[in-house]
């Protein structure tokens, strides 16, 4: 249990405490007050005691029946009427038997509980002129002793003592109400935090199984792209080779040239493709800067498909983040692999830009060119999935793929990432 809750506790077994003390306090002054009376007439003057124990029994009737109808303590006029009740029956008791100035305490409690300011300050002085009827010893001495000057000056005493007990009393009870509030906002505001905990946690675990499916999702795409770039390029390359090479068997020296080619990309194939199973980056990469694994990877391709192909390099070349020469790496061997599967092109143009935010590459041919929103073989615009997987790879960066083209004019392919320097975070 929290602190919070213990205190609510103990304020309401306080609560509980108190008012069952007040509900009993007026019948048991009542009583002691009846009981000192009938004890009287052993040492002093006796009372007309059918008349006391009746009045006792009106007032104790009087007390039952309002403290049966709780509802009426919520309304003013009600309790107004009680008191009024409670005071006229107390002074009819003193002026029969002082003794029951013992009783009339209860005018002051029930002033604190049962009335609002100011009429609770009338309820103490009227309970306090009462009271100083029975310090005098009855109406009967203060009139026979001409004792008005002494009990007027006793009740104003008392008036003024009372009355400063009520101002300190009702301090307390309001800086009780304000410790009430408080522990019921924090209860309050405790609920409505336990509702946020269990709320968070619930999106925690939703956000962690989305986290958890999203990092499959990427992960099957890198797969993908990368059995793609490495795998998929290399067979179709190895296949070329071997087409050319059966095309030309009277040929040894043209049979034994498309041969080693293919054998060369069967190698670098399955190099990239064990780099790909332990997620290293290209080998081109780690053996050399950006711009010099593009120009390899140009020179290559131009001489294995006899198509003319420049590298341009732009602005001052720095090392960037792993990802983002690859990322470029993979745009410039996709590109040119669309080219020579495509294009019929005799001439590519690369330009790789180093700006001051950005690095770009652009690819430019001067093949058959094709629609770039027209629809695939495989339902997907702006090219297949090697398009679509390059576009992939920019977009992870925040960066952009733009495709021109049209039949017959070429095609000019532009990719444009951030230049987020090696070594920093993404």
């Amino acid at each position: 249990m929290g602190i919070e809750a213990e205190l609510r506790e103990e304020f309401d077994r306080w609560e509980r405490r108190e008012f069952a003390f007040i509900k009993a306090l007026p019948y048991a002054l009542l009583s002691v007050s009846t009981l000192v009376t009938l004890l009287q007439p052993f040492w002093d003057e006796p009372v007309h005691l059918p008349t006391v124990l009746g009045l006792a029994a009106v007032t104790a009737i009087w007390l039952a029946w309002f403290q049966t109808h709780r509802h009426w303590h919520e309304t003013g006029p009600v309790m107004g009427l009680y008191y009024v009740g409670l005071i006229v029956l107390g002074a009819g008791l003193v002026a029969l038997a002082p003794w029951f100035g013992i009783f009339t305490f209860i005018g002051y409690v029930h002033a604190f509980v049962l009335l609002e300011r100011p009429w609770r300050y009338v309820g103490v002085a009227a309970t306090a002129a009462i009271q100083a009827v029975s310090y005098m010893g009855g109406v009967a001495d203060i009139r026979t002793g001409g004792g008005w000057w002494e009990w007027s000056a006793l009740a104003l005493i008392t008036m003024v003592l009372a009355g400063a007990f009520f101002y300190f009393a009702e301090m307390d009870h309001q800086r009780n109400d304000r410790q009430k509030r408080a522990l019921a906002e924090l209860h309050e505001a405790n609920l409505k935090l336990e509702a946020a905990l269990e709320e968070n946690a619930g999106l925690h675990a939703q956000l962690l199984v989305q986290a958890r499916e999203a990092g499959v999702l990427d992960e099957r795409q890198r797969m993908a792209r990368e059995i793609h770039d490495t795998l998929a390029q290399g067979l179709a390359g190895i296949l070329t080779q071997l087409q050319a090479a059966e095309q030309t068997p009277d040929e040894p020296s043209t049979v034994r040239r498309h041969v080693t080619n293919a054998i060369d990309l069967a190698r670098e194939s399955l190099t990239e493709a064990r780099r790909t199973v332990h997620a290293v980056g290209p080998a081109m990469l780690a053996e050399a800067r950006l711009p010099d694994a593009i120009n390899d990877v140009t020179r290559r391709w131009s001489e294995v498909n006899h198509i003319d192909a420049v590298l341009t390099t732009t602005g001052d070349p720095r090392p960037m983040h792993a990802d983002v020469e690859v990322t470029l790496l993979r745009a410039a061997q996709e590109a040119l692999a669309n080219v020579a599967k495509h294009a019929k092109a005799s001439r590519v143009g690369l330009t790789l830009s180093y700006m001051e935010d950005l690095v770009t590459l652009d690819v430019r041919d001067d093949g058959v060119g094709f629609e770039p929103n027209a629809k695939r073989a495989n339902g997907s615009a702006n090219g297949g999935f090697g398009l679509a997987g390059m576009r992939q790879r920019v977009q992870r960066l925040a960066g952009r793929l733009d495709i021109e083209s049209e039949p017959g004019g070429g095609t000019a392919i532009s990719a444009t990432v951030p230049a987020i320097p090696a070594g920093a975070r993404l």
